[in-house]
């Protein structure tokens, strides 16, 4: 938990710097300095995937957990620092409500999730109307949905089970067919170079990797933390440059950051983010195509094993 959460840090800071150099001195530029920083997870499990076997399980659980840290983070960003004027009233029954889910869970032990999903209507709207970003209002009532009940069964897996098909096949779809597209009529190399398009895609080629290697290598040098067996710099580097992979969290702040201001600056964004993620999978996958085992090896580590199995047993009996 400890190394994965060290790479986010440093994968937030890193991009989040990169940007702000690019549009250091233009104060509505700067509103988009949290547009390179989240991970796309599922783009990134999904080109980590494209490996199959050859991807060791450490490496999976750790592009994981930091992409998970990664979007965590990014709702935070979003919560403090991409929300309007607050209202006192819609804040208090929002607290009002969330105490009311954390009562339910951990005193009334209400495990029916239908529960949790009126109670955060409630939420989402009293959350919406505080002029906090609505969006941490999902975060905080699936915190409060149990994780098991008296039967062993899981109201949140099961949830989450049934929101995945609405979100895979529906939500994300409309959401990136809404959001990323991008006109080419008229495009040069000045609209790549411009200082947001620089700092959003260099943020995510750029800073994204070197933030995390950075982190992690100071994190293992001063003994904090250590990698798992089966993972090298190498193959860490290339999932440095799969978390570059921004896309959808990222064109969800853009546009957030630039919501009120000129079409041209969100089309800025748009490309930074297109240029950046694509960047970013390319060169991860290379790395990660010569780094990670062929398939050879890992057919004879499993042999291997499976012989060891095989002769534990047979000394057994």
């Amino acid at each position: 938990m400890i190394l994965p959460g060290i790479g986010a840090l440093g994968g937030i800071i890193g991009p989040a710097t990169v940007y702000i150099v690019f549009n250091l001195g233009d104060s509505l530029a700067m509103n988009g300095w949290a547009i390179p920083v989240a991970t796309d997870i599922a783009f990134a499990l999904a080109l980590l995937g494209s490996f199959g076997a050859r991807v060791p399980t450490s490496l999976k659980v750790f592009l994981l957990t930091l992409a998970i840290f990664d979007d965590l983070a990014a709702i935070v960003i979003i919560a403090f620092f991409y929300s309007g004027d607050l209202s006192l009233t819609a804040l208090l029954i929002a607290l009002a409500a969330l105490s009311i889910a954390i009562l339910m869970n951990k005193v009334l032990q209400v495990t029916n999730s239908s529960a949790y999903i009126l109670l955060g209507i409630v939420l989402w709207v009293a959350v919406l109307k505080s002029g906090v970003h609505a969006t941490l209002a999902g975060v905080l009532i699936a915190f409060c949905i149990p994780m098991r009940d008296e039967e062993g069964n899981s109201p949140v897996k099961a949830l989450e089970h049934n929101l995945h098909g609405p979100v895979a096949y529906v939500i994300l779809p409309m959401f990136a067919f809404a959001n990323a597209g991008l006109s080419i009529a008229g495009m040069s190399l000045a609209d790549i170079l411009h200082p947001i398009t620089m700092g959003v895609w260099a943020g995510l080629v750029i800073g994204k990797p070197l933030g995390i290697m950075l982190f992690i290598g100071l994190a293992v040098a001063i003994g904090i933390v250590k990698l798992p067996k089966g993972i090298n710099w190498s193959q860490l580097s290339g999932v440095a440059f799969v978390c570059g992979v921004g896309f959808t969290m990222s064109l969800f702040i853009a546009s957030l950051a630039f919501e009120h201001a000129s079409g041209s600056n969100f089309a800025g964004d748009r490309l930074g983010i297109i240029v950046g993620s694509i960047a970013s999978a390319l060169i991860g996958f290379f790395i990660l195509k010569f780094t990670l085992p062929p398939h050879s090896l890992i057919s004879s580590a499993i042999e291997d094993a499976n012989e060891a199995q095989s002769e534990s047993e047979g000394s057994l009996n």
